[in-house]
């Protein structure tokens, strides 16, 4: 068993090295499909992307977009949903939990750049749509969605 576990874990390496991914499932391919119609939306509006998932810490902390408008950093959330459930917005998935690791990520990304001379915000933009379907998708763009926590000391 030892030996069959080593053999699957090299074949894995190797395949990861070759640049062979895995299937993706439906969830996170409309997640993918709902953060590029959220950065071709903020483009649109003017914003520069300056990054798409960004990971700038050791506890795994995802920035769905990083952009800049004007004198605006700008980190956007970016919840996809196939449709409105009971009439519950994709907003109201960023709970106080992931508002704190959306900090944390943020604070980690600032430091890294040595905080810019920039106004920061979160925005959080929802997709509502199914990406097989001929219907285009709605999008609302909820600007400054929640304000950074005082304890992560910006």
């Amino acid at each position: 068993m030892n030996a069959l576990f080593l053999y699957l874990r090299n074949l894995w390496r190797v395949i990861r090295h070759r640049g062979v991914t895995a299937k993706v499932s439906p969830t996170t391919a409309t997640g993918q499909w709902g953060e590029t119609l959220a950065a071709d939306f903020l483009k649109k509006k003017g914003f520069r992307i300056l990054g798409r998932n960004v990971r700038p810490n050791r506890h795994n902390d995802e920035l769905d977009i990083v952009a800049k408008n004007k004198d605006y950093l700008v980190f956007v959330e970016v919840k996809t949903r196939s449709y409105e459930w009971q009439g519950i917005a994709p907003a109201a998935a960023v709970n106080q939990k992931k508002r704190h690791a959306l900090n944390r990520a943020a604070a980690a990304y600032l430091k890294q750049l040595r905080y810019p001379k920039l106004i920061y915000r979160f925005d959080i933009i929802e997709v509502v749509g199914n990406r097989h379907s001929a219907e285009p998708p709605k999008l609302n763009h909820i600007e400054f969605a929640f304000p950074f926590e005082q304890s992560i000391g910006l």
